[in-house]
């Protein structure tokens, strides 16, 4: 096969090739690179394709070979070896058990602000995050669905304030 021949097949799989490409690398700069370096190695080895086969076979296990290869180095880099005795390093992470008390804290505060709402607009408000559909809430409370809708607004709006307000923002 002449060169001319099998560059114009590679370009006719450009395209497959990247769809390829992308369903293995599931990222679109990913799948560029691992295209680029499949077209090289088809390139750089084009004396070992067998002119009777499948040509778009043979790059699709060249890309697919590449993207293995990848992997393996990825994944092997990631790999922690500890040679020490007792595997010394591996062991001797921090025993330091985490606290969830500033979250804790942060839900008493929001918890608070929440309850300072005017019930006209907490109530709505309340059963949304509770998971009711607006229709469910103008139902329920016995309201034009466009003021549920607005009552909720107005309502994130306040505890957006109040949560600016509280760490020195000036939320206007």
């Amino acid at each position: 096969m002449t060169s001319v021949e099998f560059n114009t097949r590679l370009s006719g799989l450009t395209t497959i090739l990247h769809s390829f490409a992308y369903n293995l690398t599931k990222n679109v700069e990913d799948a560029k690179d691992l295209y680029q370096e499949t077209a090289f190695r088809a390139l750089f080895n084009r004396d070992k394709f067998q002119p009777d086969t499948n040509f778009k076979a043979w790059m699709f296990t060249i890309m697919k070979n590449i993207f293995i290869n990848n992997y393996r180095k990825k994944v092997k880099s990631n790999t922690v070896l500890d040679t020490t005795d007792n595997q010394y390093y591996i062991n001797s992470g921090s025993h330091a058990t985490g606290n969830a008390a500033e979250g804790v804290i942060m839900l008493k505060e929001l918890n608070g602000m929440v309850e300072s709402l005017d019930d006209s607009i907490k109530v709505p408000f309340l059963m949304h995050f509770e998971g009711f559909k607006y229709q469910e809430i103008a139902d329920e409370l016995d309201l034009p669905l466009g003021t549920v809708k607005s009552r909720i607004f107005f309502a994130r709006k306040a505890l957006k304030d109040k949560i600016l307000a509280s760490y020195g923002f000036n939320p206007n």
